[in-house]
């Protein structure tokens, strides 16, 4: 990419990050990392012209890119301050990884559809964005063998969250969702302490819905 181009699609990535921070008031590294990540590159070559709009978009296999000012709210809701790892379930096109892999030393993604994990480590190499690990496996058995993660984060909805991946989260770490309640989608936050988990519902929002296995 020459350099013109390059200056271009930054000041886009930072149009963006000021336009998300008027809605909802970002975190400064937070919206450092928006400004720092071209989401045309994680779009369909056909929607490259909405990329910085707040909308979400489809991609391959009938999937959706989320709204960036709900990537934003999860991230931020996510407190990566402090954090040294992050579990992601649900890869997708690899925008949110994207933003997450500036904000954590080691990101941990899980993607159930073989041509999304393949079309994103593509993304992150052209990146040259090192940090991210992705995983083609069923998103909901989590990634064991790298845990205990600081934080882990749903990027698809569900009603309620598997035993199994809140063992995978450090004591002390929180997890946030989009969970599916009453017909709507709540962003919730779980905080895992030594015998407790504390639950916060933040926000609503719309996610696909997580499924088991592998396609």
């Amino acid at each position: 990419m020459n350099q013109f181009l390059k200056r271009v699609e930054l000041q886009k990535c930072q149009k963006l990050a000021d336009e998300i921070d008027r809605v909802f008031p970002l975190d400064s590294n937070i919206k450092k990392a928006i400004a720092s990540t071209p989401r045309e590159i994680f779009v369909p070559v056909g929607f490259k012209h909405h990329a910085y709009k707040l909308d979400a978009l489809p991609i391959s296999k009938n999937q959706w890119i989320s709204s960036p000012l709900t990537v934003a709210k999860m991230t931020q809701f996510l407190e990566p301050k402090g954090a040294d790892s992050v579990l992601e379930i649900g890869c997708g096109s690899g925008y949110q990884a994207a933003i997450l892999s500036k904000l954590f030393r080691r990101v941990f993604s899980v993607e159930r559809i073989e041509k999304l994990v393949w079309e994103a480590k593509k993304r992150f190499k052209e990146l040259n964005i090192l940090n991210i690990n992705v995983r083609y496996s069923d998103g909901m058995l989590g990634w064991r063998e790298f845990a205990p993660y600081d934080r882990i984060l749903f990027s698809a909805s569900l009603k309620n969250i598997p035993q199994n991946i809140l063992e995978q989260l450090n004591n002390g770490g929180i997890l946030v969702a989009p969970i599916e309640k009453d017909g709507k989608q709540i962003i919730t936050r779980f905080i895992k302490n030594s015998f407790t988990i504390e639950k916060e519902e933040l926000d609503e929002c719309l996610f696909v819905p997580t499924k088991r296995g592998t396609v």
